[in-house]
């Protein structure tokens, strides 16, 4: 790609001037702030008052030959003339595959992995489709496409955009799924045709010229993968490629009435119908999105309201204690009519601890079976025995879904619904099916192809004029010059400090945290330069220095300013409110230093905070370090009368795992004499809680059920059993849902709920991390 850029006319001033055109550095970055900030006229404006009337010749930033072509629909009227706007397919492709960004990210060869016997389905290589396809001496190019219609026009104006996305599923699927990698390209985009016709066939037609100019777009993609082609990769070899992709018709009436009865579409000419190797059963991939998330807000949460009502349902949301990372429904969620995908994910965290003890035990088990399901789906990697234990996952909500029948929560607008023709409940049995032929299905989830409806086609929409019928050609330059002027960054960049324009594969990034492709690649060549990037910026890893467990699995950390410092341990429980504070203190010093100094240390005063993170290994990807995890630890306060507390897992001594509630994080004040190692680090003082039932005890909800120690204190008034304990003993942080059992008590709110129940779920669903590890090593 930058060989194509170093091959430009202006090579020869490119000698004496990187950023030629440009006058230098500075005045490149002034031209790309005005592109970001400014329209047209306002840059032209901004030259003439600055600089006069400036022309520069920008053709070397020029990367990809835009084409549009007129579609003509004989015999079928439209209000507007229908234009296709396109790129090449294989243009891009080849653009994508030899991108030396994604160098560190590229599989190229399928491969087979096994755990205990059984083989390993993870990204689209390791897939059933990949081996099959794969020929001696030739390199797979796997095409990703995805494609959505959406408005552009906001209340007024019913302005549509239909754009199609290309990737490769060469590129590992956790770094092309992120938007921000720019591991996608928007290759098309569709018209929308306006029939004047009958209303009946103006949906079968538009889907038909769909096709049409799909098969316009991948004619290049089709001949590839029949012959194959040489493509350069991103180390700069040369690779055999080929392009996989993972009656009479045209009398509409009679054709599309017998494709009704056969359940189908009505399309005649697919474009994939001479796609070698393309089978729409096997490339047609199962969408967590909207098959799993979307059938979960419009069916299962729909059929929680029925059961246990939706002013019950709303006061649960209400009161669940906030977590940070997800968001909180102090409103409910009945009212809500339309979420996003990750509000859907963030009610699936908790509604099925939130209607249990109220809800039939089988209606739960029915929710909690496709709430399993659609977690287990999600999973990065699978073998034969995971899917098969998420496919019984779906077989159990069938084994109770009459439940569901039977309390009337299926309904519609005349009334109850008697059966489950659900499409999308149906298309949740091709998930077993489709992960040995593809790979991971969250490797084709639609949630970046959304993502990108907004930065491809609703953001720069603003910029535009709004007119029908120049606006899309009007985006399509705006996103040409972001992409070029993008590529243009990294090549001056590494031009300008003689770097090489292959990115040679790092090592050592190969067990990191997670990061955008082309920062790990400044990072690692030329770090003093990674502020000039836009994007995500990589997560701090704290394995590498500070805090470790025993087992070196977490890492704990808090900052090194304190919010308080040198306070009295006295003084610090009055604020805390934990009257046993300074005898369990006393006590934790007794039992780690066997010496006369121990009542010195017992008064030496206290560094505080109000939270800590956790950082821990990825149980689903081990090789990847997570994003810290705050869990807080306030004092009481006007917001919070009893406190805002988290809870978290620990490791003590004499038992397994502990749940408990961390109340206070500090440390003793280095001043004076050195302390002992055991003294020597962040403290906490935490309220601990009792397993009091097991998964098995409860086969519906199959959760973990605490409750709080408690003892009687000197006045017979019933306490809360306090410990401290090292930071280090943490292992993650988890969340409480309380057991409410028939009613909930509408006076507690979310500052209160920890400390007015004592009796809780520990709720499996808090996240998919949590709940692959509980799943893994506690169940």
């Amino acid at each position: 790609m930058f060989e194509r850029m170093k091959a430009h006319d202006y090579e020869p001033a490119h000698k004496e001037n990187v950023y030629y055109p440009f006058s230098g550095r500075e005045e490149w970055e002034l031209t790309k702030f005005l592109v970001n900030n400014l329209n047209q006229g306002q840059i032209t404006q901004f030259l003439k008052i600055v600089m006069g009337e400036v022309q520069k010749d920008t053709s070397l930033l020029i990367l990809c030959t835009l084409s549009g072509i007129k579609i003509e629909t004989d015999g079928y009227i439209t209000t507007h003339p229908v234009h296709l706007i396109w790129h090449d397919a294989l243009g891009v492709t080849k653009h994508i595959f030899g991108n030396p960004v994604f160098a560190n990210d590229m599989e190229f060869n399928p491969y087979e992995i096994t755990i205990n016997g059984e083989p390993e389905y993870s990204e689209w290589m390791s897939s059933s489709c990949a081996h099959t396809i794969q020929a001696c001496g030739a390199t797979l190019v796997s095409i990703v496409l995805a494609s959505d219609k959406t408005l552009v026009t906001r209340q007024t104006g019913g302005l549509e955009m239909h754009p199609t996305f290309l990737t490769i599923a060469n590129i590992r699927s956790d770094v092309r799924m992120k938007a921000t990698a720019h591991a996608w390209s928007c290759i098309a985009y569709m018209p929308i045709p306006e029939f004047v016709c009958n209303p009946k066939f103006s949906s079968l037609l538009q889907a038909r010229v769909w096709h049409w100019c799909m098969d316009i777009v991948c004619q290049n993609l089709k001949h590839t993968v029949a012959e194959g082609m040489g493509m350069v990769d991103p180390l700069g070899f040369l690779r055999y490629a080929f392009t996989p992709l993972c009656v009479d018709p045209w009398k509409v009436q009679e054709f599309q009435e017998l494709a009704k009865v056969l359940y189908l579409s009505g399309v005649q000419l697919p474009f994939w119908q001479d796609w070698r190797f393309t089978d729409p059963a096997y490339f047609l991939a199962p969408e967590i999105l909207h098959t799993c998330h979307k059938f979960f807000f419009n069916h299962i949460l729909k059929w929680c309201k029925e059961v246990i009502s939706a002013n019950e349902l709303d006061a649960h949301f209400h009161s669940l204690h906030k977590c940070i990372g997800t968001r909180h429904f102090g409103q409910g969620v009945t009212h809500v009519q339309q979420m996003t995908g990750q509000e859907h994910r963030d009610i699936q965290h908790t509604i099925v601890p939130t209607i249990a003890g109220i809800a039939d035990a089988d209606f739960v088990c029915a929710i909690r079976a496709l709430v399993d399901f659609i977690y287990k789906a999600q999973s990065p990697t699978f073998t034969p025995t995971s899917i098969a234990d998420m496919a019984s996952s779906l077989q159990e909500f069938h084994d109770f879904k009459h439940t569901i029948l039977h309390a009337e929560a299926h309904r519609g607008t005349s009334g109850p619904i008697e059966h489950f023709n659900i499409p999308k409940l149906e298309l949740l049995a091709s998930f077993a099916r489709a992960i040995p032929n593809l790979g991971s299905i969250m490797s084709f989830t639609a949630d970046v192809s959304k993502c990108m409806l907004i930065t491809q086609c609703k953001t720069p929409f603003q910029c535009m004029s709004h007119q029908h019928a120049t606006f899309t050609q009007q985006v399509v330059c705006l996103l040409d010059q972001e992409e070029s002027a993008h590529q243009f960054d990294i090549y001056t960049l590494l031009r300008s400090n003689n770097l090489s324009l292959n990115n040679l594969i790092a090592n050592e990034y190969d067990e990191v945290v997670d990061m955008d492709p082309t920062l790990g690649w400044m990072m690692h060549v030329t770090p003093e330069e990674v502020s000039h990037f836009q994007g995500p910026r990589p997560v701090h890893n704290h394995f590498l220095k500070g805090l470790l467990s025993d087992d070196s699995k977490v890492a704990p950390h808090v900052t090194v300013s304190s919010v308080l410092t040198d306070k009295a341990p006295l003084f610090v429980a009055q604020l805390y409110k934990l009257p046993d504070f300074s005898e369990k203190l006393r006590l934790f010093v007794v039992a780690n230093v066997n010496d006369s100094t121990t009542s010195h240390f017992q008064s030496r005063p206290l560094k505080v905070w109000n939270k800590f993170h956790l950082q821990l290994h990825s149980m689903l990807c081990l090789h990847l370090v997570m994003p810290s995890q705050q869990v807080q630890a306030y004092p009481p306060s006007t917001n919070y009368p009893f406190s805002n507390c988290n809870t978290m897992l620990l490791w003590t001594e004499n038992t397994d795992a502990t749940v408990a509630q961390v109340c206070m994080v500090f440390s003793l004040s280095k001043k004076g004499t050195s302390l002992p190692p055991e003294l020597d680090q962040p403290l906490l003082y935490v309220q601990l809680s009792d397993i009091i039932a097991h998964p098995k005890d409860n086969i519906a909800l199959m959760m973990f059920c605490v409750k709080r120690q408690c003892v009687t204190g000197p006045n017979g008034v019933q306490v809360r059993v306090g410990k401290i304990v090292p930071l280090v003993d943490v292992t993650h942080a988890v969340e409480l849902v309380p057991v409410y059992r028939e009613r909930a008590n509408r006076s507690i709110s979310s500052s209160m709920s920890l400390e007015c129940y004592d009796t809780f779920f520990l709720n499996n669903f808090s996240n998919k991390e949590w709940y692959h590890t509980l799943h893994t090593n506690f169940m």
